[in-house]
């Protein structure tokens, strides 16, 4: 594969990110971090998300299951999970927690149980992208 072909797909990829709301700006802000001394500074700090929030996903999950719910310990975990998804500039998951949040205030179990369900399945969506796009960009430093 060519290196310019591959650089074509990258750019591609990474303005359907955009296109598609996965990504803000604050993913542009996180690139412009990034400089010579630490080329893979945004990649480090996705992966590092990724890692982070998953913890998070846990103690939700926990939190949603016991009875009765702790509507504000659930609101700390979710306040927690926007704030790390924000600094990566993961603006659908961003939105579903903001949702989640509303639910947590009208004390709704059943709303937060919904869409604690979509931020799952927007973190890990986002997560495949994220991987399947640091991987071409590797591939394409190696050229």
């Amino acid at each position: 594969m060519n290196t310019r072909f591959l650089q074509q797909q990258i750019a591609q990829l990474r303005k359907s990110f955009f296109e598609q709301g996965y990504l803000d700006e604050q993913f542009i802000q996180l690139e412009e971090l990034e400089d010579d001394d630490n080329p893979n500074f945004v990649e480090e700090v996705v992966t590092s998300y990724f890692s982070d929030s998953a913890r998070l996903i846990r103690n939700i999950d926990q939190a949603l299951v016991k009875r009765p719910v702790d509507f504000d310990k659930l609101d700390d975990y979710m306040h927690q999970f926007k704030g790390s998804s924000s600094s990566i500039g993961a603006k659908k998951v961003v939105d579903e927690c903001l949702q989640f949040r509303e639910y947590c205030a009208a004390r709704n179990a059943e709303g937060c149980m919904k869409t604690f369900e979509m931020i799952k399945q927007e973190h890990a969506l986002l997560r495949k992208k994220l991987e399947a796009y640091f991987q071409l960009v590797n591939s394409a430093g190696g050229i």
